[in-house]
């Protein structure tokens, strides 16, 4: 696994859905993150083992994405137990699910959801 070589805390973003995941990725690549994403759960662990991620965000579409994503969810923290995973999803998907670390809620507002992006791995000193 590669260590980055940034100061940028860096992401994971997993999001099946093609016009949501580059939006959330440059509002978070706009308030400082290095983003990496990709639009299928199989490529995206491949991109987990390949380097290091302050914290991967798997996007939950609807109580049907709950099984892949709780899959991915576990796979990762049983790999790494201190991997920090954050599902995006809304508040049905967050009542029915329990492997993440944090939920972030999926209200389409750019600025809340990097501000909960930033009170899950707030920068380093």
């Amino acid at each position: 696994m590669d260590t980055p070589t940034t100061s940028k805390r860096a992401i994971l973003h997993i999001c099946t859905r093609e016009t949501i995941r580059p939006l959330r990725d440059q509002v978070l690549r706009l308030h400082g993150f290095d983003v990496d994403s990709t639009l299928n759960h199989n490529e995206g662990l491949s991109m987990f083992w390949a380097r290091h991620y302050d914290l991967v965000l798997i996007d939950v579409e609807g109580e049907g994405g709950i099984p892949h994503a709780e899959k991915m969810c576990s796979e990762i923290k049983t790999a790494q137990h201190q991997q920090l995973v954050a599902f995006v999803c809304n508040w049905r998907v967050a009542i029915l699910t329990d492997c993440p670390d944090e939920i972030l809620r999926t209200e389409f507002d750019p600025a809340a959801f990097a501000q909960g992006v930033q009170d899950i791995i707030p920068p380093t000193a």
